[in-house]
């Protein structure tokens, strides 16, 4: 049979369910997930596969009103996301609505000549009735191809927009091996696994701007890697917040984390995290750089 292989570039407002959506697409893990918002700071791409379809999936930073330069490279990144794909994903969030920043997503696609599917994400919380409503509105304004409503978390209808995924892809030679999940690397996935666990374990008491670099990776000689992660954030007063009494909160961070990379990486894993307050972290050249978002944004 002939192979396809094409793009598809999910976009949505924050907190849509793009990157439970990606996971859910490819069978496993590739994306962080938070409940905050804006979670997604790089433009990963999962490798999903169907039948003799690979489906590469973008996972775009939430589409927002950008403020500060890592908003305005979030933004941007997300935009460049959907110029080569040959589907756009327009996610929108159905518990919600066309609240400020769906309306904002909708405005920028209108008039772009890009195939677009529909789904409509967190249906099984949704009105029913406002869902239909709004259902019909943007069919008329973004005349897609397909609409979809599903649960990207319970995994509702996920297959059947996987098959049509599969079904519109181009025909082409594979870009990536089979096994291949996706296109970040270890190093970057490590990162975000530590990411996520500060978002999931401070998610009310840690604000947005914090950051994880990590500075060393050594491949021991039992087998295993040691990894070495600095958090920047932003205050002072942060700090006691991530460290926790006596450190705890800490520890209890690099375990959760660690763990995580360990069943990422497969082999046996030395997490040590340190905290450094640097007010001006989200205007560091290298963190732009190690996430692949543009600096100059």
């Amino acid at each position: 049979m002939t192979k396809t292989c094409g793009l598809v570039a999910i976009l949505g407002a924050p907190n849509a369910g793009k990157s439970t959506l990606v996971n859910a697409l490819v069978g496993q893990k590739v994306a962080i997930v938070s409940p905050k918002a804006q979670t997604t700071r790089t433009r990963l791409m999962g490798i999903a596969i169907h039948g003799e379809a690979q489906i590469l999936l973008l996972d775009t930073p939430g589409i927002f009103a950008p403020g500060r330069r890592l908003d305005r490279a979030m933004v941007k990144a997300a935009w460049e996301g959907a110029e080569d794909a040959d589907r756009l994903v327009v996610m929108i969030d159905a518990s919600t609505g066309m609240n400020k920043k769906a309306r904002m997503l909708v405005e920028g696609l209108e008039g772009r000549k890009e195939p677009k599917i529909l789904v409509f994400n967190k249906v099984d919380i949704a009105n029913k009735a406002e869902l239909l409503a709004l259902a019909q509105e943007l069919t008329t304004t973004l005349d897609p191809e397909q609409v979809f409503m599903i649960s990207a978390k319970n995994g509702d209808s996920v297959m059947d927009l996987k098959e049509h995924l599969a079904a519109v892809m181009p025909e082409g030679p594979w870009h990536f091996p089979e096994d291949q999940l996706s296109d970040a690397t270890d190093r970057m996935i490590a990162a975000e696994l530590t990411r996520e666990q500060l978002y999931t374990q401070l998610h009310q008491e840690l604000p947005y701007a914090s950051a994880v670099v990590t500075e060393k990776w050594e491949e021991r000689k039992d087998g295993s890697t040691s990894i070495h992660q600095q958090i920047r954030i932003a205050r002072d007063s942060q700090k006691g917040i991530v460290l926790g009494k006596g450190g705890q909160k800490l520890k209890s961070i690099g375990e959760a984390a660690r763990k995580e990379i360990e069943e990422h990486l497969g082999r046996r894993v030395h997490l040590f995290l340190h905290v450094k307050v640097d007010p001006k972290w989200d205007e560091d050249r290298e963190i732009y750089e190690e996430v692949g978002l543009d600096w100059s944004a």
